[in-house]
């Protein structure tokens, strides 16, 4: 499975970006799909997925909106109200489930930097 990311980029602090993972299947057979970041020097961590329902971490909370549009095969995330801690390279993913194990995808990885 194929997942391209994009829509990265510099943006100034409290600016918008959003961002686009396109998968090479329908979206809709995934259980979970959604977007992990890794600021510079850190693990990586969680943004927001979208399954049987929305998880946000905390700290995008109110500024960033997960979304899909299945008849596109993409998944969305809105980020508004951008700060420098939001930097990092952003992962696209997709969990696929059979009866008996779950595959991750991850995609390429596009890079936000917020700074003026």
């Amino acid at each position: 499975v194929q997942l391209q990311a994009s829509g990265g980029g510099l943006v100034q602090p409290g600016g918008s970006l959003r961002l686009s993972c396109a998968a090479y299947r329908s979206i809709d057979s995934f259980k979970t799909v959604g977007w992990y970041r890794q600021p510079p020097g850190k693990q990586r961590e969680l943004v927001a997925t979208i399954g049987s329902r929305i998880n946000y971490a905390e700290s995008v909370k109110g500024r960033f909106t997960i979304s899909r549009d299945i008849a596109k095969s993409t998944v969305y995330v809105q980020m508004s109200g951008l700060q420098p801690e939001d930097t990092a390279v952003y992962y696209c993913y997709a969990q696929y489930c059979t009866i008996e194990t779950c595959i991750d995808f991850w995609g390429q990885g596009t890079l936000v930097t917020v700074s003026s």
